[in-house]
């Protein structure tokens, strides 16, 4: 029980109540929520202690910890004098005429039109949860398929939307791949949004032409929006062969409207600055005024200084070839270190390296944690139970997100940790 005691024309006035009765007053799908995979890691480490001989190397979460290129910061710092104005929920004409130039030259495609199919967003998070609530009908047996493993953002907005998340797993035996067949068509029927995550996280799978062409014509058939997450698309190994993403396999089958398409992409990966919060979302220009709207209530306008920081960044492709660079040593070194007890692969992009585990992954990174002081994330935290399995199971997520000596010395330590067991 409790009680809540409030002034009104000088008296107090006191209520008794049980915590249902606030209850009643939130949105009840919260309940639905689980944990994020993080604060389950907080509940599988207490009671550790790690040896203090040795430092703690951290590769459970996927920040970038490479610097922010001097430029990019010089750009944010020189406009600090746009904190005096409100921003457009738009951006500005230049914010957007730059992401459109950049997506011409990277995808090779026919730029969008700036002025109706490319808006800002504060980093690629907010806006994928956002968009659901955009598009999502909020009719009974709505549907949203996210895949398996998956970011955990789709399940929430889903949720959250009123839709029930549909999973659709991506196993080492297909390649990762996302297997649209193996949901029956009673299935689609229902669904209204699909994410997909190309590059994968946490698998770094990149979806082929043949994979988008099956998606779109599900998408003509059915009417559902495609929802494409593509913040690690400028991490890659092979300059001559970046990852295709949704716009150019759009373009490259005819579908220059991006007809109940939308990407999303970010800076924080490519270019290092995670705390800048910005990316874009483009494609439909229909579904794109939908989502605008929805934005001018939300109250998600990217400030002027930081807008100022991204034109110079998306302008700018010689710190991401470097940035590129030395991703691809990290994993020229550590994977086959890693892969010499677990098993793993180089990642068709990425900075993840997805390793199968000998033991439960949960055990397993308990362990490491206890004897070894590196920190890596356990698979099934990234997934959830589907067809009878959870996917990520017997995975654990490693990011080579830090340094070049310390991701050497994280290799090294899980190498000893596995001849241990």
């Amino acid at each position: 029980m409790y009680r809540i005691s409030a002034p009104v024309d000088g008296k107090c006035l006191s209520y008794n109540g049980s915590s249902h009765s606030v209850h009643r007053a939130v949105n009840p799908d919260l309940d639905r929520l689980q944990p994020y995979p993080f604060e389950k890691l907080r509940h599988l480490f207490a009671g550790i202690t790690p040896p203090r001989s040795l430092a703690e190397i951290k590769l459970s979460i996927g920040e970038p910890q490479h610097a922010t290129p001097p430029f990019i910061q010089r750009a944010l710092a020189e406009r600090l004098d746009g904190l005096a104005n409100y921003p457009t929920t738009q951006g500005s004409d230049e914010l957007r005429q730059t992401i459109a130039a950049w997506i011409g030259r990277r995808y090779e495609v026919t730029p969008p039109d700036p002025a109706t199919q490319v808006i800002p967003v504060n980093g690629s998070r907010e806006a994928l949860f956002a968009f659901a609530q955009t598009v999502i009908a909020r009719r009974t047996g709505a549907k949203v398929v996210c895949p398996n493993p998956f970011y955990q953002i789709y399940e929430g907005a889903a949720l959250l939307a009123g839709a029930e998340p549909v999973f659709l797993n991506t196993l080492p035996e297909t390649g990762f791949v996302m297997d649209w067949t193996a949901l029956p068509e009673t299935t689609w029927r229902d669904v209204q949004l699909v994410y997909v995550c190309s590059p994968g996280n946490p698998t770094g799978k990149v979806m082929d032409l043949a994979a988008w062409k099956e998606l779109f014509e599900l998408s003509d058939r059915h009417g559902f929006v495609i929802a494409s997450d593509e913040c690690y698309s400028e991490i890659y190994f092979d300059e001559a062969h970046p990852p295709l993403g949704g716009l150019a396999a759009a373009a490259r089958l005819g579908r220059d409207d991006f007809r109940r398409l939308v990407v999303f992409s970010s800076l924080s990966k490519r270019s290092n600055v995670p705390g800048l919060r910005s990316g874009f979302v483009a494609g439909d220009a229909a579904v794109l005024k939908r989502f605008l709207l929805y934005r001018t209530y939300h109250g998600s306008a990217m400030s002027p200084a930081v807008q100022a920081a991204s034109i110079a960044a998306w302008k700018d492709e010689a710190h991401v070839r470097d940035n590129r660079r030395l991703y691809a040593e990290k994993f020229h070194e550590v994977t086959p270190l890693v892969a010499h007890h677990l098993d793993c692969t180089v990642p068709d992009a990425g900075f993840y390296l997805w390793a199968r585990t000998p033991v439960a992954d949960t055990e397993f990174a308990r362990e490491l944690l206890h004897r070894q002081n590196v920190v890596v994330l356990p698979g099934s935290y990234l997934a959830r139970e589907s067809a009878g399995r959870n996917p990520g199971a017997n995975f654990v997520r490693i990011a080579l997100v830090a340094g070049h000596e310390q991701c050497l010395e994280a290799a090294r330590r899980i190498n000893d940790f596995c001849q241990s067991l």
